[in-house]
C-alpha cells in the first residue's frame, strides 16, 4: 500500500512541474498565433514617440514566460499541491494573457484588449499578494511581469486612443463568429 502511495505522489510530484511548463508554454504558443498579424499591425498604426519597436516584444514575453513558469513551480514547491490559491490564479491569468494578442492584433479590438489587459494586471496583483503570504522572496519574481503588463496597459490605451479607425472598442462586423452554436 505504501508503495502505491509513493508512486501516486511521486507521479503527481513529476506531473505538477509539467503541467506549470506545458501551460504556460501553451499560452505563449497561442498568443504568438494570434499576434502572427502584429508585426505589420504594430507598424502601421500611430504610435507614441515611447512605443517599443516591434521586435523587442518577442524577448521580452520570452523571458516573462519563463520567469512567469518558474515563479508558479517554486509556489508548487512551497505548496505542494496545484489546487492552491495562487496556482488556480496563476492558471486563469494565462487565459487572460492569451486572450490579450487575439482582442488587440487578430480582432483589433482595442477596447476589449484594455479591459482584457486590465483583468490580467489586477490578478498579477492579487498574485503578489497571495505568494507573498508564501515566500515574500518568490512574490517580487511576478514584479517584472506586473510592470511589463501595466506598460503594455498604457500603450494599448494610447494606441487605441491614437487610433480609433483600426482599434474599434469590439467590432461585430470583424469577421469573428463569436456565437456558440
Amino acid at each position: 500500500m505504501a508503495n502505491s502511495e509513493t508512486q501516486t505522489s511521486t507521479g503527481a510530484s513529476s506531473a505538477a512541474p509539467l503541467l506549470i511548463i506545458g501551460l504556460t508554454v501553451l499560452t505563449a504558443s497561442l498568443g504568438g498565433w494570434g499576434s502572427s498579424q502584429a508585426p505589420s499591425f504594430y507598424a502601421a498604426l500611430n504610435q507614441p514617440i515611447w512605443a517599443p519597436p516591434a521586435w523587442l516584444f518577442g524577448p521580452v514575453w520570452t523571458a516573462l514566460y519563463s520567469l512567469m513558469a518558474l515563479t508558479a513551480f517554486l509556489v508548487w514547491r512551497r505548496v505542494n499541491t496545484l489546487s492552491h490559491r495562487v496556482l488556480r490564479i496563476y492558471f486563469v491569468q494565462l487565459l487572460f494573457n492569451g486572450l490579450w494578442s487575439f482582442f488587440f492584433f487578430s480582432w483589433h479590438w482595442g477596447g476589449a484588449a484594455l479591459i482584457d489587459i486590465a483583468l490580467l494586471f489586477a490578478l498579477i496583483l492579487v498574485l503578489m499578494r497571495e505568494t507573498f503570504v508564501i515566500s515574500p522572496r518568490i512574490s517580487l519574481m511576478w514584479l517584472p511581469y506586473a510592470l511589463w503588463v501595466f506598460f503594455a496597459g498604457i500603450l494599448n490605451l494610447t494606441l487605441w486612443q491614437m487610433n480609433p479607425e483600426p482599434l474599434n472598442f469590439f467590432d461585430a462586423s470583424s469577421g469573428v463568429e463569436l456565437s456558440i452554436m
